[in-house]
């Protein structure tokens, strides 16, 4: 698992640099999960350190296999200074715990609601999944371990997760790219879905 996750943090210094601050959050029955602050710029990135330890397992599974199954991390990209989004640490660690408390298993497609605002006053309380292999490239793994997937999350108002629930993930990315919508926004208003 050690070994894991120093390849994994290895592989986020390669592509967002050093972190400047990092915290740790541990929940009750899963491991240790830290989160990672990247800023590039005038764009603040937030990376979890810790989910993909342990395979994401299918929960109607009898038995969760060791080693094999899709292997995840979480990443967050905010324009800075915009808005408090260091108070996002703890809401991520929670999304990236949940495939350990909830049996989820998370992929691109997917979306994780945490019931609360992601940081003081914002305007979303889940995110999208997006595909892995931009900013982070997957890490390969040696086999029959899956490789670690880097993925992106896009933040969502409330009618955006409305809407994407009943139109799909591929339907509101066409929504926001038709719109010139700027997801790193942490303060955006709703694109508008008539």
């Amino acid at each position: 698992m050690g070994e894991i996750l120093a390849l994994v943090e290895a592989r986020l210094r390669t592509a967002l640099g050093e972190p400047d601050a990092r915290a740790a959050v541990t929940f009750l029955g899963t491991d240790r999960i830290e989160v990672l602050r990247f800023v590039d710029g005038d764009v603040v990135r937030y990376a979890t350190l810790g989910m993909s330890a342990q395979p994401m397992a299918d929960p109607t599974a009898a038995l969760a296999d060791p080693v094999k199954g899709p292997r995840a991390e979480l990443v967050l990209s905010v324009r800075a200074g915009l808005a408090d989004t260091d108070k996002v640490l703890r809401g991520l660690a929670v999304l990236a715990a949940s495939p350990q408390v909830e049996g989820l298993i998370v992929a691109p497609g997917a979306s994780l609601d945490l019931g609360e605002p992601l940081w003081p006053g914002a305007p979303f309380s889940s995110v999208l999944v997006a595909e892995s292999g931009g900013l982070v490239e997957d890490l390969e793994l040696d086999e029959p371990m899956e490789p670690v997937r880097f993925l992106p999350l896009l933040p969502m108002t409330h009618n955006e997760a409305a809407w994407k629930r009943v139109r799909g993930a591929q339907e509101l990315h066409e929504r926001w790219l038709s719109h010139g919508t700027d997801l790193r926004d942490p303060l955006r208003a709703s694109v508008a879905l008539d």
